[in-house]
């Protein structure tokens, strides 16, 4: 079945910042669209916006004077439900409370033909329950877009229990035709986004909570070694505080309080406060004219050492030895039998190793972690955290053997699995068990936090460059530090690191 023909118009029932986001793309598409709000004048007052966008895009030439004058022609404000009864689509945005959405669209089927396609833009409610006040749930969707939806590409076509396959299959393909990127998703709490993004925030959280390092280090390890374009303290003050908690809230009340989704209470006083980020003007970062942002902890420059030893596989910071030997450092290689994980040792006798779950002082010699980087060479920051056995020369040698690579360093506390690896594996397990219990496939799961939330690799991918094998060894060393169940590996991350390991 093909999506919904451009002479079938689409109406959309709330005209908020996303109903008009939503109306404004499939106008632009060439549908006729009929605005509708239960406030009145807001549906005019809506289409009167919209025209004003479409006027600015004329303006920046991405749409010509005729198509605007068209698309103007195509859109209505209406008065009453009753004036979308020939529609062929209805996407409703109103209030995030379950009854209202519900009544709502109880009242529509009492309008709209039998094969209108009814759909909610919710993000937080379940599809199924909203569907369950309906006499004909098979025909209801979700048609999850991200703000601005004109601009950002994402859709996620969220099937409820009773949603009939060929109703999804029209939504994913109108929403396709639209020129956005459609992707499937059964109904389960926060989708695929909102479900598998919340150890992006939660583990800085927690990061932040044991003193570790600051918000802006944090942040900058994350953007600076990890490749990610915002840090979850500047992306949560630009989202708001109250709203990014309350979608993890949510999220963790509806898997009945799981301990792999649990809110984090510095983000809780930091909502209680009303410090909410960029609309109240202050939340973890302070802003306005006058405000100064605080600069990430950098290491004062040091002496990089002559040579260095690596011993054994680095694995994925395999780069490393390549820009030692660019920088001009003498690197030897170990004698004897190769050991993995492998490491890098100083002249003082400390060995730099690529961080695991382990306790600080897990290993035998005095140790410097180092952070996991999306990509050792095109890194500017990497992030390094001493065992307390770790003198002052050694701490030096390692700071300004990385300087000698371009990477301004951050020293932090050391705690298990450091900062952007101890993220990055949580992810690759959630996008697992998404994936195993039948959420979505890896590839709609990858494309949809690439586009959905901007991440340098999709959770998929990042998780075969460093193999499922590795990930769940990580986890199960951080959950022996921390045995709540947060970090005990998913079985489909077990599972996937078996069929590894024996293939």
């Amino acid at each position: 079945m093909t999506g919904l023909e451009l002479s079938s118009a689409v109406a959309v029932v709330g005209t908020g910042t996303m109903g008009q986001g939503i109306a404004q793309v499939a106008l632009v598409a060439g549908h006729p669209v009929r605005l509708y709000d239960a406030a009145p004048d807001r549906a005019r007052g809506a289409a009167d916006a919209i025209g004003a966008r479409l006027d600015r895009l004329v303006e920046k030439g991405r749409l010509t004077a005729e198509d605007r004058a068209a698309a103007a022609a195509r859109i209505t404000p209406a008065e009453s439900l009753a004036e979308l009864a020939d529609c062929g689509l209805v996407v409703e945005a109103v209030l995030e409370q379950l009854d209202v959405k519900q009544r709502l669209f109880q009242d529509l089927e009492g309008v709209v033909a039998d094969d209108c396609l009814l759909a909610t833009n919710t993000s937080s409610l379940s599809v199924t329950a909203i569907a369950g006040a309906l006499r004909n749930p098979g025909r209801f969707v979700g048609l999850h877009f991200f703000n601005p939806a004109p601009l950002l590409p994402l859709v996620e076509v969220v099937s409820g229990f009773a949603t009939d396959a060929a109703a999804a299959t029209r939504a994913y393909d109108t929403a396709k035709g639209w020129g956005k990127t459609p992707v499937r998703c059964a109904d389960t709490p926060g989708f695929i986004v909102n479900r598998v993004a919340r150890p992006f925030y939660a583990e800085a959280l927690r990061v932040y909570e044991e003193r570790v390092a600051d918000p802006a280090t944090i942040d900058a390890v994350l953007r600076e070694c990890g490749g990610f374009t915002m840090g979850p303290f500047e992306l949560t003050d630009l989202i708001g505080q109250d709203v990014n908690e309350a979608v993890t809230r949510s999220v963790w009340e509806s898997f009945f309080q799981d301990p792999k989704f649990t809110p984090s209470l510095a983000q809780r006083r930091l909502v209680e406060s009303r410090r909410l980020g960029r609309k109240s003007g202050q939340g973890w970062y302070a802003y306005g004219e006058d405000a100064a942002r605080p600069e990430p902890h950098t290491a004062e420059p040091a002496k990089a050492p002559e040579s260095v030893t690596v011993h054994g596989d680095l694995f994925p910071a395999d780069a490393l030895s390549e820009l030692i030997v660019e920088a001009g450092i003498r690197l030897d290689r170990g004698q004897g039998v190769p050991e993995y994980p492998g490491s890098i040792e100083l002249p003082s006798g400390v060995r730099l190793a690529l961080v695991d779950g382990s306790a600080p002082d897990a290993a035998a010699e005095p140790t410097i972690h180092f952070d996991l980087a999306l990509d050792y060479r095109a890194a500017t920051r990497v992030a390094l955290a001493p065992s307390g056995r770790v003198g002052e020369q050694g701490l030096k040698e390692a700071v300004g053997l990385f300087q000698a690579l371009g990477k301004k360093v951050s020293v932090i506390g050391h705690t298990p699995g450091m900062i952007v690896a101890r993220t990055v594996w949580m992810l690759v397990d959630f996008a697992l068990d998404a994936v195993g219990r039948g959420v979505a496939d890896a590839d709609d799961i990858d494309t949809a936090m690439r586009l959905g939330v901007n991440y340098p690799l999709g959770p998929g991918e990042w998780g075969r460059r460093l193999t499922a094998y590795r990930v769940a060894e990580a986890l199960d060393q951080l959950h022996e530090e921390y045995p709540t169940g947060r970090y005990a590996p998913s079985q489909a991350l077990r599972r996937q690191a078996v069929r590894e390991e024996y293939s």
